[in-house]
């Protein structure tokens, strides 16, 4: 089983990270018991499961980039007066 990277697993509810880790336990003693075709299935649950947490961290780095474009900018007009 993957897991998804700290940063994702940060962004994840209460509700999805129980969830989380419901699925990567079943999937880890599927692939224990060498049933990794069904191990490929709960894979693909989790893969779901965690795309709203990888667009609250994508939508976090755009309102990052905002700040920082708006923070150079502010510097490039204090520069020129």
């Amino acid at each position: 089983m993957r897991h998804c990277s700290v940063q994702v697993r940060g962004l994840l509810t209460r509700d999805e990270l129980d969830r989380y880790n419901a699925l990567m336990e079943v999937g880890s003693y599927l692939e224990s018991q060498d049933a990794y075709d069904l191990a490929y299935t709960i894979q693909k649950e989790v893969d779901i499961l965690i795309l709203p947490a990888i667009e609250r961290l994508k939508e976090k780095g755009r309102a990052r980039d905002a700040a920082t474009a708006e923070y150079l900018d502010s510097r490039k007009e204090t520069k020129q007066e």
